[in-house]
């Protein structure tokens, strides 16, 4: 549905310009802080940009640039006057941002005094907007729920499960929305947060104070009742696109699950040979050093593949950890150029890092491990086919991919082949950093 692909959609959009935006090269210095409770005084002005990691933020004085903040519980208070972007489990605004918003996290709260000046762009569990609230531009949000009663200049794109409007919306409204059988069920429930979460039902529901001074167009399975007045464009359902066979009932029969699990094989079957065929045309020694060290080390291949999953993940917390402990430093000691280096050098060193992962554990790991498994298999048909260059990857690697697709126990086949996968790779390039000549 609609906004099921808006959730998934904006989440990744705001986390990842989140994201961006945290580690980019700053053209001034900026001011760095950390701990576990950190409060700007109503006092207190910051002449520059502010990066904050906390547990608990609150900002009650003025940030003269934008404010970067990640924390459990984030609060603005005071004033920003550039971009406020904001993760953790709660965020809550009842100050001024003058810009833009950018925010993700599990509560989302914008008190009866904010001031936005530019737009809202959100992703989260439940995102309220209090009366008396304004925002200058527009609103975006992906998530579970929203209750907007504040007043919204322009327009709402939405993908949630439930909707309230009690606000004005100055634009259009475009919104997806869940259904359910009564439309009564609450969506969303964070315990241990400072802030109460509202009871938003699912769909879509129009407060009679609401105003939409644009048009309405929602997705939805169910039509709803709209009390006069409300819309002054035009109102538009679009009712979700499903196929005649399951039109009665949304699950599939065994008989299409069974052809999607068979064309999702194919699929995986037809990526997995081609990208085989590929290596071992051009690096036919690799494929076959990778598959000896293997059969000879199958338990080392287990054993330094846990390590190397481990490690991965360790590698990416560190880099991100360097990044930050090291913007931070040049930052207040106004290298900006040194700040920048180092901080694209991280970005680049993210890139190669988590590109060469994914590729080795979807892929390589499979052709390596499948490829063994042709090897022992034919050896007891057909040894001379054995020692064929493509034979035993093709039939390997299509009984792996067949046995990784079973239900049940499909992915934890999967996760033995990453795991002897990486640690036969790993062991490979061992042995090669050991050839290599010193000095």
């Amino acid at each position: 549905m609609f906004y099921k692909r808006m959730v998934k959609a904006f989440s990744v959009l705001a986390l990842v310009s989140l994201l961006a935006l945290t580690f980019a090269t700053p053209a001034l210095a900026f001011d760095g802080r950390e701990g576990n409770n950190i409060t700007i005084s109503v006092d207190e002005v910051i002449n520059d940009d502010l990066y904050v990691g906390a547990d608990n933020f609150t900002l009650d004085g003025t940030i003269k640039g934008d404010l970067i903040a990640g924390g459990t519980v984030i609060t603005i208070n005071g004033i920003v006057e550039g971009d406020l972007w904001a993760a953790g489990q709660t965020v809550i605004i009842n100050g001024t941002v003058m810009d833009d918003v950018h925010m993700a996290g599990g509560a989302l709260f914008v008190g009866d005094k904010a001031q936005i000046g530019g737009d809202i762009v959100s992703a989260g569990g439940s995102l309220e907007l209090r009366q008396g609230s304004t925002v200058g531009n527009d609103l975006v949000f992906a998530g579970g729920q929203a209750l907007l009663a504040g007043d919204i200049q322009r327009n709402v794109l939405a993908g949630v499960g439930g909707l309230e409007l009690r606000g004005t919306i100055g634009g259009n409204v475009k919104a997806g929305v869940g259904d359910s059988q009564n439309g009564s069920e609450p969506l969303f429930f964070m315990p241990n947060s400072p802030i109460s979460i509202p009871t938003v039902k699912v769909g879509l529901t129009l407060d009679p104070a609401a105003k939409i001074e644009g048009n309405l167009q929602y997705e939805s399975v169910k039509q709803i009742t709209i009390p006069g007045g409300i819309v002054i464009g035009q109102v538009t359902h679009v009712v979700p696109q499903v196929n005649e066979k399951t039109a009665v009932s949304l699950r599939p029969t065994p008989l299409q699950k069974v052809g999607k699990w068979f064309l999702d094989l194919l699929r995986t079957v037809v990526t997995l040979l081609a990208i085989g065929l590929m290596l071992v045309w051009l690096f036919p020694k690799f494929i076959k050093n990778a598959t000896e060290n293997l059969q000879a080390k199958p338990l080392a291949s287990l054993g330094w593949g846990v390590v190397t999953y481990a490690a991965f993940f360790f590698a990416i917390l560190l880099i991100i950890l360097v990044m930050t402990l090291a913007g931070i430093f040049f930052g207040v000691l106004t290298l900006g150029q040194l700040t920048g280096t180092v901080i694209w050098l991280g970005i680049l060193a993210l890139f190669v890092l988590v590109i060469g992962f994914v590729l080795a554990t979807i892929f390589g790991t499979k052709i390596v491990v499948g490829t063994l498994g042709g090897k022992l298999i034919l050896k007891g048909i057909n040894p001379d086919l054995a020692e064929h260059k493509l034979w035993p990857m093709l039939i390997g690697v299509t009984l792996i991919a067949i046995l990784v697709s079973l239900p049940l126990v499909g992915w934890l086949l999967s996760l033995l082949v990453v795991f002897f996968g990486l640690g036969a790779l790993w062991l490979l390039g061992a042995k090669k950093l050991a050839k290599k000549p010193v000095g």
